[in-house]
């Protein structure tokens, strides 16, 4: 087992092996992920840039960070751990939703994923790795979605299909406040 190792599941998301990371996209098998989303206290979504020599998705723009966790290594902990060394940051982060996508890049490599969705706030500075993140900013998700409609080519293939179930989320999360404020 290599540090580029990743567990490999079913549909179920149940482990059933390991494999290095780039072979198991090369064979497009089905793989553990996780994508983490941060909002500031504004309700704004952080977006990041990927960087330009980034295996795949190169200059794109996506959700603060997403990875694989290790074999043996808690989802959540390998979320936060991928934040604070892709973003520079480190913030209280809950798992949301999960998916399950395919997506065949032009290099030979699929991205066949079951995808944790973990969300969190954060106010603070941040401190990208330039080998991961060519820029970074702050959307309203009204924003984020208008830019979606209008270039969805501008994003991640995981981005545009996690983003429609995250509005979802966000706007049962706003109901539920609202709701509870009115009582």
């Amino acid at each position: 087992m290599t540090e580029h190792d990743i567990i490999l599941v079913n549909e179920n998301d149940e482990p059933v092996g390991t494999m290095e990371k780039m072979e198991a996209h090369r064979r497009a098998l089905l793989h553990r992920a996780f994508s983490v989303f941060i909002f500031n206290s504004r309700g704004e979504l952080l977006l990041q840039q990927r960087a330009k020599e980034k295996y795949h998705s190169a200059g794109l723009w996506t959700n603060a960070c997403c990875s694989h966790p290790r074999p043996g290594e808690d989802t959540v902990a390998a979320a936060s751990r991928r934040l604070r060394e892709e973003m520079g940051f480190s913030a209280a982060i809950t798992e949301i939703f999960s998916f399950t996508y395919r997506s065949e890049f032009d290099n030979g490599l699929t991205e066949y994923e079951f995808d944790h969705v973990f969300a969190g706030v954060y106010d603070g500075p941040i401190h990208p790795d330039p080998n991961e993140v060519a820029a970074y900013r702050y959307q309203s998700m009204g924003d984020v979605r208008m830019a979606l409609d209008k270039e969805p080519s501008q994003f991640t293939t995981w981005f545009n299909i996690a983003f429609p179930l995250l509005e979802k989320w966000h706007d049962e999360q706003k109901a539920v406040k609202e709701a509870v404020s009115k009582t």
